[in-house]
């Protein structure tokens, strides 16, 4: 709702994907690993069985990661477009007060309750006089390294965790080598996250490890 942010641009030089953001996809991506290396058992640790899972699970992840960027840029270029939808709402609306209440719905309400009507309508009067606005919405290179980000860390995510079945000739010993990586992403991704929001690390990392245990359990029991 800023003039700098109207058109779609970005801003700065801060990070495409924020803390949260690369944790959920860590956490995407290695609970899809888990859900092929959990069906390893002693009765299915022959080196065949072991290759046919690993190239199960990079194909999943690989297929997954591609998935993820495109919805990534869908919803970037949605979220953009109803911006551009809100300032050309701001802009077309006759009625001041009406196009006051607008921008107030578009801020943060923590902002809004510390402005007052006056600095409300200011911002709406700043809008009112740029001197052009965007016919439609479009991606941006920021968008498009976001994808490419959110495709890497869903696909990257896999190799950890099934290095050891290619290292490890036994398939039970690398399981859990295997498993002790995954864990170790997990509680590093929920310990990122946790920090990013202003929440113990440690405390976020655990809940994280939980988290991912308990997604992969319900993700085999319903077959996946």
């Amino acid at each position: 709702m800023t003039p700098e942010t109207a058109p779609g641009q970005a801003t700065g030089r801060r990070r495409v994907l924020d803390a949260s953001e690369r944790s959920a996809e860590v956490l995407f991506g290695v609970i899809m690993v888990l859900t092929f290396t959990g069906s390893l058992s002693a009765a299915t640790s022959g080196r065949e069985e072991v290759r046919t899972i690993l190239i199960g699970a990079v194909g999943c992840n690989l297929a997954w990661g591609i998935v993820d960027a495109i919805m990534y840029l869908m919803n970037a270029l949605g979220d953009r477009g109803r911006r551009v939808l809100t300032l050309r709402q701001v802009v077309g609306e006759a009625d001041a007060r009406r196009a006051d209440a607008i921008v107030a719905d578009n801020l943060p309400p923590l902002v809004t309750s510390v402005l007052t009507p006056e600095e409300i309508d200011s911002i709406r009067r700043r809008l009112a006089a740029l001197p052009a606005l965007p016919r439609r919405a479009s991606l941006s290179a920021d968008d498009f390294r976001g994808a490419l980000g959110v495709f890497l860390l869903v696909f990257l995510s896999t190799f950890p965790v099934v290095i050891p079945f290619v290292v490890m000739r036994q398939a039970m010993p690398a399981l859990r080598v295997s498993n002790a990586i995954a864990i170790v992403l997990l509680y590093l991704a929920g310990r990122s996250a946790g920090r990013y929001a202003g929440f113990r690390g440690w405390v976020t990392g655990l809940a994280m490890v939980g988290i991912g245990v308990v997604l992969v359990g319900i993700t085999m029991a319903l077959g996946g």
